[in-house]
């Protein structure tokens, strides 16, 4: 399947991209069949040296059966040439990813009895210190008596 997207060129921090004609199975910057275009995202969006492309060829190769990318068609959209692709709606996208596992977790609880649950929580942390306390105390008298029966030892 022939796709339009774009190949990654130039130097570390400063991308530019050729809009190429390739099939699906090469590599992102490998063999293509043919370049159309170019888009530089370093220059501001209002300037024309921004994407530069050949419409002519894009319309031969649409016709052709190959597809674009979802970026590669977003560009042309911008470009007037074919239309503007519906945008994605991603609501979580907007949360920084750590409020987004909390914002799920109380998602989930809210449905159900808060007020149970919060209670059934409190409770167990309140035992779960106590529970800790019994099991570190017996681990204290541990170590004495191992070093005691180790002191026997070095003195022969």
């Amino acid at each position: 399947m022939l796709r339009i997207r774009l190949s990654m060129g130039g130097v570390r921090k400063r991308p530019v991209y050729k809009i190429v004609i390739a099939d699906s199975r090469y590599p992102r910057d490998g063999k293509f069949i043919e370049k159309i275009g170019s888009f530089n995202p370093m220059i501001p969006k209002d300037k024309k040296d921004r994407i530069k492309v050949e419409a002519e060829r894009v319309k031969y190769w649409m016709s052709k059966g190959a597809q674009p990318t979802i970026r590669v068609s977003r560009l042309l959209g911008e470009l007037q040439i074919m239309p503007m692709p519906k945008p994605g709606n991603n609501p979580q996208k907007a949360i920084p990813k750590k409020d987004r596992k909390k914002s799920a977790e109380e998602n989930k609880d809210a449905p159900k009895g808060e007020s149970k649950k919060e209670e059934a929580k409190a409770e167990a942390k309140k035992e779960q210190p106590k529970a800790e306390a019994k099991k570190e105390e017996p681990k204290k008298e541990q170590p004495k008596a191992e070093a005691k029966k180790e002191e026997p030892k070095d003195k022969k």
